[in-house]
């Protein structure tokens, strides 16, 4: 059940953790095609903003625009997203729900 977008608002903003500190990284599985090192890296990418975006108060896919996906990766410090990965991060927050 759908909910209304009034009751999705916050009443104070939310703070975000800044400066934004990456996770450990640890070596990737050799010997995979480079095709599914880029979708690894895409899916990673797509998830951090997506999860960023949740705690700026953008519930939900029709508020994340790609303008504010991109305004949100230069927020928390990565590079900005091409529209494939925008359009996941809008699929994850669909399936979110």
């Amino acid at each position: 059940m759908p909910v209304p977008a009034a009751a999705l608002k916050t009443k104070r903003p939310v703070q975000l953790d800044l400066p934004y500190v990456p996770v450990e990284k640890r070596p990737l599985p050799p010997g995979r095609p480079r095709d599914w090192y880029v979708m690894h890296n895409r899916r990673l990418k797509a998830m951090r903003l997506a999860i960023a975006l949740l705690d700026l108060g953008v519930y939900l896919p029709t508020q994340a625009r790609n303008e504010k996906i991109r305004s949100t990766a230069q927020l928390i410090g990565i590079h900005p997203p091409s529209d494939t990965t925008c359009h996941m991060v809008r699929a994850l927050m669909r399936y979110s729900r």
